[in-house]
């Protein structure tokens, strides 16, 4: 699993190459696999790969989805707030889960943040996520991860350029 960390980089840049039924059945099961706060399973995944959609998902944002429209497969990662007060939280648990698996079938990923991100001065990204894929307001969309074949080769972080001031042991100072 370390192997995986290390590499993970994220990827903007996809090939045209589509992602196997096998693939995204692998997807799939990591994302319901996923642990939620007191099992509550408030998460639901729309997978989109129709062209015209991922277009208009990498418009959600002025900044930071238009990778979206070059991926093979967007995943929308989002919750039913009636069901968890700390849906925001299993949101991200699933997408790292979701990126690691993405990560070991050598695949690539990155995430764009939707939830209080806006799409222009009148609508929010989520609004316009959840108008653009029909989504119950209960749904509330935390993030799309895009995903495909890299076009890109990203280096890992080499281990001597990571902080380890950040690591505290028993108490912050």
């Amino acid at each position: 699993m370390i192997d995986l960390v290390r590499k993970r980089r994220s990827i903007r840049k996809f090939t045209e190459e589509p992602i196997s039924q096998q693939d995204r059945d692998l997807l799939a099961e990591a994302l319901l696999r996923s642990p939620t706060s007191r099992n509550f399973r408030p998460l639901e995944f729309v997978f989109v790969d129709d062209p015209q959609l991922l277009a208009a998902l990498s418009t959600a944002k002025p900044h930071g989805a238009s990778f979206l429209k070059e991926a093979a497969l967007a995943i929308v990662i989002c919750a039913d707030e009636t069901k968890s007060d700390v849906w925001v939280e299993d949101c991200s648990i699933a997408a790292i889960l979701l990126q690691m698996t993405a990560q070991s079938l050598g695949l690539g990923s990155c995430w764009a943040q939707i939830r209080l991100r806006n799409h222009n001065e009148k609508l929010s990204a989520e609004q316009f996520v959840q108008k653009t894929l029909q989504l119950p307001e209960k749904m509330r969309v935390d993030m799309i991860i895009g995903i495909g074949h890299p076009d890109e080769k990203r280096e890992p972080l080499p281990v001597d350029e990571l902080n380890y001031g950040k690591v505290h042991y028993n108490k912050f100072t």
